[in-house]
């Protein structure tokens, strides 16, 4: 059995919790809740679980006796588990009322062909549930989810170096890390290459992030302990004071969530130069403060980031560019995210030693204007990205040829009111009113056809006079 057919039969069982009203998200909760002790044991790690509540004494209990243990079984690894145990499991409870609907989930858990999810990879199986959930509309969980062909570029456009920190500020379920940590396994033989000390810091250190969402955060959690990864993850809210503390890396990946602070929200940061209610610009701001001299980020943000006038837009934009050599955006295209006609694009920037000065001139791929319709039935591909990355990579970027590849001084997006929406080519499905004929120029000819009709009309007439006259 296959990793895919694994997920497949995982998800299938969301059918179950249906009469109980449980949602998407709330059921890949509680997969998250069983699994974990389901894992533990097929990879005979359950000493981190306290014994009297792992997976054996769970699959043994019917019923009421087995409703009310697993109720015991969270409320227990969330005060007196440890590590990371305590961490996913604390303030944990279930949704399942009905003792049938959690008896039939454990038994086919069990059955499932645990051998070979583990020889293709429980992290492999896991991310596939997420990714199966994100894509169901009624889950509302798109939001914590990039497209993995997406992730994939940014991570390879990137490069992340052993010993280097990583970070996702808003982390979601850990996906930009994960991507992060394999790059780097495949260019150190899983590590191999590394010292030891240098294998701890990959596995303690070097990749983290901060969720706000507590069962999101717990997600993460379960998705970092699967791909070996225990570096910490933050339950709390980046742009509040609890952000503060994060700076020193040496790359940022993310894709930070969209909209406005609302009221009854936590208290805003303190130090943002240039305070304002919009989530992305202080995501933004966050972000390019968080980068050590010559770090670098690689950041999804939607349209309005790049000419958005009010909310401090301009003045965070000069900030960004003077203080980050922002020199790569790439217009990305739509319907690629769940979130219908979102316009989004990835910045890519590097953090300068000094604070003045440091973009020269931006970059612009067009990935956009005359490009297919992507949803879920026809994903962005790999591929996509190819004449992108080719010139991303290019030794001398004016040398490509490529019309949607373009770049802009900085004295000429100065001249454009400091405004990033720039670089979309022509798109030809939209009808320019400038190729239109000038209607009074039209008319005008049209006169002079007529004029000329008429005279040829005349001619016609006076010549079929004359015959006529002759024959008779």
């Amino acid at each position: 059995m296959t990793t895919q057919e694994i997920v497949s039969r995982l998800w299938n069982l969301c059918t179950v919790l249906w009469h109980d009203g449980i949602t998407y998200h709330q059921y890949v909760t509680e997969l998250t809740y069983i699994l974990f002790l389901k894992m533990a044991k097929e990879t005979k790690t359950e000493a981190q679980i306290p014994e009297s509540f792992r997976w054996d004494d769970l699959k043994e209990k019917h019923g009421i006796e087995l409703k009310n243990f697993y109720k015991r079984l969270l409320d227990y690894l969330g005060q007196h588990g440890t590590g990371r145990v305590r961490e996913i499991y604390q303030g944990a409870a279930t949704n399942i009322d009905e003792p049938k609907n959690l008896e039939k989930i454990i038994r086919s858990i069990d059955e499932l062909d645990w051998y070979s999810a583990q020889e293709e990879g429980f992290g492999d199986l896991y991310e596939g549930l997420l990714e199966k959930n994100a894509g169901e509309k009624k889950s509302g969980a798109g939001q914590y989810f990039t497209p993995r062909v997406l992730i994939d570029v940014m991570v390879r456009l990137m490069k992340p170096q052993p010993g280097e920190k990583c970070n996702d500020p808003a982390c979601g379920t850990f996906g930009f890390m994960i991507a992060a940590d394999k790059y780097v396994r495949n260019h150190t033989h899983d590590y191999f290459d590394l010292s030891a000390d240098a294998a701890e810091f990959q596995a303690t250190e070097a990749f983290s992030g901060c969720e706000l969402v507590h069962d999101t955060h717990r997600l993460a959690l379960m998705n970092a302990m699967l791909h070996g990864i225990e570096g910490p993850i933050t339950l709390g809210d980046t742009l509040s004071n609890v952000g503060m503390g994060m700076k020193g890396y040496d790359l940022v990946l993310t894709n930070p969530p969209f909209g406005t602070k609302k009221g009854g929200e936590r208290a805003m940061r303190t130090d943002f130069t240039y305070p304002t209610s919009n989530k992305q610009f202080n995501f933004l701001q966050h972000i390019y403060r968080s980068l050590k001299h010559g770090g670098r980020a690689a950041v999804v943000l939607p349209d309005n980031v790049l000419f958005d006038s009010g909310n401090s837009g301009p003045q965070i934009r000069v900030d960004l560019m003077d203080k980050c050599n922002l020199h790569t955006i790439l217009r990305l295209p739509t319907g690629i995210f769940y979130a219908q006609g979102v316009k989004t694009n990835v910045l890519f920037f590097s953090r300068g030693s000094t604070d003045k000065g440091n973009t020269k001139e931006v970059w612009f791929y067009d990935l956009r204007t005359n490009m297919p319709s992507f949803g879920k039935t026809s994903p962005l591909k790999k591929e996509h990205f190819a004449d992108f990355e080719a010139a991303y990579e290019a030794a001398d970027r004016r040398a490509v040829q490529d019309e949607r590849w373009s770049v802009f001084t900085r004295e000429e997006i100065a001249a454009k009111a400091d405004s990033l929406d720039l670089g979309l080519i022509r798109d030809d499905s939209v009808l320019d009113y400038e190729d239109l004929p000038d209607p009074i120029e039209s008319g005008e000819e049209c006169i002079a056809q007529l004029e000329e009709a008429v005279d040829l009309l005349k001619s016609v007439v006076k010549e079929l006079q004359s015959l006529t006259r002759a024959e008779a």
